[in-house]
């Protein structure tokens, strides 16, 4: 039986920096609060929903690039593509598919999986059945959200 591993990891943001200062201005919260309670002081979210850029399927492409570099891989070397979101561009194509053609991957199968906050859970366990049962060998998991403040 194949075993699973993980061979390069990716990840990519957005420039737009949101402090927890920034969150103040629209809410009633403080960074103090968020902060102790959280940890986190600042996050990244795209700048608005109408940037044609910054999409959810180009933020999953820009880490897939560098999954694939630190796997030591080529996109054609991807057998099939699982894409984990719970904020997809459209509902149909998924991501998934999107991703194939800014990869250059379209002969291989690709799969959105929209399970919410477990859908790379769920992403990393398909994938792991794929590749035990010898149906592909380098598979690409993406997991990715977007987040606005408009």
């Amino acid at each position: 039986m194949q075993r699973s591993v993980i061979r390069g990891l990716g990840y990519y943001v957005p420039d737009n920096v949101v402090t927890n200062d920034d969150l103040s201005k629209l809410m009633t919260t403080s960074d103090e609060w968020i902060t102790e309670r959280t940890g986190i002081k600042e996050r990244r979210h795209r700048k608005n929903r109408c940037d044609a850029e910054e999409t959810t399927a180009y933020l999953g492409f820009k880490a897939a690039e560098k999954a694939i570099k630190n796997a030591g891989l080529e996109a054609k070397d991807i057998d099939y593509i699982i894409f984990a979101t719970l904020s997809p561009d459209y509902y149909f194509p998924g991501c998934g598919v999107l991703l194939q053609e800014m990869l250059g991957c379209n002969t291989i199968g690709a799969l959105d999986i929209r399970n919410q906050c477990s859908g790379f859970v769920y992403a990393m366990s398909v994938a792991d059945a794929f590749i035990k049962a010898n149906v592909y060998k380098n598979i690409l998991v993406v997991g990715q959200k977007y987040t606005l403040l408009d």
